[in-house]
């Protein structure tokens, strides 16, 4: 197969023209929601007609599909920063922990706060099957922790007997409510706070 200058300059062209489609659409989705964005809105925010959009997305929920696998990647690169060095498993969660509440939230990564429990929200009794795609994150970020308070139970620094999923799902629940609160107040303290009772409960695992 022959390839042509011209094949290779398209093709950098629409790959800069999809990228462009989803940081745009990320930004509409994270301000405005994404039942209140048109894809009007998309076509004003990118320049483009409508078949320049169509070229690359069938639908508006495949736009919101892409921008979602790309807020995730934007969200590992905040949250699972810096933890190679801990080799400690419960270290590990504290520093998940704070990289969430204070790198995360705090340096507010998505102009409208949480970008996963704003979209959550949004899709419960609007679209189950976005709300389960949503959900099935934070069922995962769960049990990342519960593979960590497993990996300290082998180690012998946890306290016997403990419920790993209980424990997981805490933590979880406690971030999203501390997100839904910061998002509401933009008041810094409370993922401070947060960031201390659950720095207070992780040691209270511990042996």
């Amino acid at each position: 197969m022959v390839f042509y200058k011209g094949d290779a300059t398209m093709s950098v062209k629409g790959e800069l023209t999809r990228k462009n489609i989803i940081e745009k659409s990320l930004q509409l989705f994270s301000v405005k929601g994404y039942f209140n964005t048109s894809i009007s809105d998309i076509l004003q925010a990118t320049g483009l007609t409508k078949g320049g959009l169509y070229c690359h997305f069938k639908s508006k929920e495949d736009v919101w599909r892409a921008v979602y696998d790309d807020a995730v990647q934007i969200w590992k690169a905040a949250v699972f920063n810096n933890l190679n060095s801990a080799v400690d498993p419960l270290e590990r969660i504290q520093r998940t922990i704070e990289n969430v509440l204070l790198d995360y939230l705090g340096k507010d990564v998505f102009d409208g706060g949480c970008f996963f429990v704003n979209m959550l929200v949004e899709m419960t009794g609007q679209s189950d099957r976005m709300g389960r795609h949503i959900l099935k994150g934070f069922v995962g970020f769960s049990k990342l922790f519960q593979s960590w308070l497993a990996e300290a139970e082998r180690s012998d620094i946890l306290k016997p007997g403990l419920d790993h999923r209980e424990i997981s799902n805490f933590i979880v629940i406690t971030l999203n409510g501390a997100a839904t609160l910061y998002m509401s107040s933009r008041d810094k303290a409370v993922l401070e706070q947060t960031n201390d009772q659950l720095r207070f409960y992780i040691q209270q695992l511990r042996k």
